[in-house]
């Protein structure tokens, strides 16, 4: 880390939104489902209210809703609210863990209470890294439903011309014992951020993802990534998992064919999505009590 980057980052200033909490309440509607489902591909009955609710459907629920004048060039919303003004430009999610404790229902009223519990500054092969962890817990009238933690990165942009996909590796990536392809697309990345209220234009805008942060195409997003890899997990084992972590390794972009396989190990289920050839792109795991 140069002395530059270091005057450029007040830990003990960032560090001071350890502890900061975020209360939010939000309704999961018939209407958030039925388009949720569709985003999917989903072919389900009819919602109707008291059916439960698909899995990571709360990532739709509460998100900040800035004004569209306040929103960066990245089409984030401002910093230092509630997430710590990091003065790194490119922030990403870089993956997490959830404990399922029962299931949300259509028509639940969830409060999700969000805590800043960690951030830590370190040195990677771009260049610094702020990473900040961020605990929510998820009630429906005072029973906890969904415990989660979210790890966030920040970095430094990228300079140069576009990125090529990362390369295969030298070696085949075994087949899970379990797999499916997707194929994204740029509307799947549109209705995704649309219902997560998501405005990170890598998303949907292909020139600024191209031109401004250097990325092929359209990146695919994690939690999407990680929603395919959950449902897949309990449509193989029948039941919601107790525990879900994910991991994301290397982006896939919207042209990508998403090879999605699970592999049973040691009494927990493997998962991870890949383009053909490989890379992985992201990894999880889930097990059942």
């Amino acid at each position: 880390m140069t002395e530059t980057e270091v005057n450029r980052i007040d830990l003990d200033h960032l560090r001071s939104w350890i502890g900061r909490e975020e209360d939010f309440s939000d309704v999961i509607t018939v209407d958030l489902v039925r388009k949720f489902n569709a985003m999917l591909d989903k072919p389900a009955e009819k919602p109707a209210v008291g059916q439960v609710a698909p899995l990571l459907i709360h990532y739709c629920l509460g998100q900040p809703a800035a004004l569209t004048a306040q929103l960066g060039e990245d089409g984030h919303p401002p910093k230092g609210g509630f997430l710590p003004p990091v003065p790194l430009p490119r922030r990403m999610w870089a993956g997490g863990r959830l404990s399922f404790s029962d299931d949300l229902f259509i028509g639940d009223t969830v409060r999700r209470v969000s805590r800043i519990s960690d951030l830590s500054v370190k040195e990677g092969r771009s260049g610094v890294l702020c990473f900040v962890t961020v605990e929510h817990k998820l009630d429906v009238d005072g029973r906890v439903v969904i415990q989660e933690r979210q790890d966030i990165i920040y970095r430094d942009a990228a300079t140069g011309g576009p990125a090529a996909k990362p390369a295969a590796p030298a070696e085949p990536i075994a087949p899970g014992d379990h797999s499916r392809v997707v194929v994204p697309g740029a509307p799947l990345l549109f209705r995704y951020s649309a219902l997560t209220f998501n405005g990170h234009r890598i998303h949907y805008d292909r020139p600024y993802a191209q031109d401004v942060e250097f990325y092929p195409g359209l990146v695919v997003h994690g939690p999407l990534q990680a929603t395919m890899l959950l449902h897949f997990a309990k449509e193989l084992k029948g039941r919601v998992p107790a525990e879900f972590s994910f991991r994301g390794q290397t982006p896939l972009f919207d042209d990508d064919r998403i090879n999605i396989h699970a592999a049973e190990k040691g009494g927990k289920l493997s998962l991870w999505t890949m383009r053909d050839g490989g890379p992985i792109a992201m990894s999880a795991e889930a097990s059942w009590s």
